[in-house]
């Protein structure tokens, strides 16, 4: 009888080891909005690449770091940063089989960095949060009606969330009561340390610009050994919240040095590089690819008019028509 007992709960455990399965890792591309409708010419290439997600980016927009209303969703931006745009590429690219993240996203004047969005005073700090209330239930909504498998809540506001936390955990509650898919924040790379409400959300969301080789060209294997130092954390991290990590945006320019600052986006940079690129996209990929408690993530960036974009004289972080989309397009095919 014992012997009995114990070959069932030896069955038992099996059968349940055996339905666990791993995570579908998210194959992603963030899919930049335009001001054009798109159509299965701009989709084609997504599934091309081996793509099985998109973040669909619709934009709010502030006049400075210190002002508190985010103008959004109105007729005088591009079709795709809107609601409308927004549903529009969903729906083109639901079509194809690709999964969505919404990733509503700011954008301040001059280009100032969204992590230094600071008020001058609590007045303004309430009408910020007033406004940025209604410009991501905006996308909560949209989300919900287009079944979006997630929904990014920001991106990369560590001073608003630092400097209010209350008011991220009652506005999670609130995207909660609207939308019921899955949730994540993408903070930055050198900010998800601090982010203080990754037991609310389903995935610990990092853009994942770390500095990890300072070589010209940097090879694959500079760049595996420069992440170690980062992986532990990361990983240690993922344990402690019982969390997939997801990196809401990862990529690399095409230029030299393009491992140590990766974050870079200065215009003036005239370098081109297309080997670097490549070794350390592939480093990131060798490195995170096959890990189970990571969830995947977006290469950043992907514009719809494939055929006019990239190519061997753009040094910017898009991967495509260059050496590294074949990268991309060997591990997306096969994970």
């Amino acid at each position: 009888m014992r012997l009995f007992f114990v070959v069932c709960i030896g069955i038992l455990l099996h059968n349940c080891a055996m339905s666990k399965k791993p995570l579908e890792k998210v194959n992603g591309v963030s899919f930049v909005a335009s001001r054009d409708i798109v159509n299965e010419t701009h989709t084609n290439p997504v599934v091309d690449v081996g793509a099985n997600y998109a973040a669909i980016m619709p934009f709010g927009f502030l006049k400075s770091a210190d002002h508190p209303e985010i103008i959004h969703n109105t007729d005088r931006q591009w079709f795709g940063e809107t609601r409308a745009g927004g549903k529009q590429y969903i729906d083109e690219l639901r079509k194809k089989n690709i999964k969505i993240m919404i990733k509503p996203q700011i954008w301040v004047r001059h280009g100032t960095f969204t992590g230094h969005i600071k008020m001058s005073d609590e007045k303004q700090w309430k009408a910020l949060e007033t406004s940025y209330a209604s410009f991501i239930l905006e996308y909560a909504e949209l989300a919900q009606e287009t079944n979006a498998e997630i929904l990014c809540i920001g991106t990369e506001l560590e001073n608003f969330v630092n400097e209010r936390p209350e008011y991220w955990h009652d506005l999670i509650a609130k995207i909660k009561s609207v939308y019921t898919g899955k949730l994540t924040y993408a903070a930055n790379w050198d900010e998800f340390k601090r982010t203080p409400f990754w037991d609310e959300l389903d995935f610990i969301g990092i853009d994942a610009y770390f500095p990890v080789s300072d070589m010209q060209t940097p090879t694959i294997e500079d760049c595996i050994a420069g992440w170690q130092k980062h992986k532990p954390i990361i990983q240690t991290l993922s344990e402690t919240y019982n969390r997939p990590v997801l990196f809401t945006e990862f990529g690399y320019r095409s230029m030299d040095y393009t491992g140590l600052e990766p974050w870079n986006s200065d215009h003036t940079l005239k370098s081109l590089n297309f080997e670097g690129q490549s070794n350390a996209m592939q480093a990131l990929f060798e490195t995170f690819w096959n890990e189970d408690w990571f969830a995947g993530g977006f290469v950043w960036k992907w514009f719809h008019a494939h055929d006019r974009v990239g190519g061997d004289e753009c040094n910017q972080f898009t991967p495509q028509n260059k050496p590294v989309e074949t990268v991309i397009q060997s591990f997306y095919t096969v994970n």
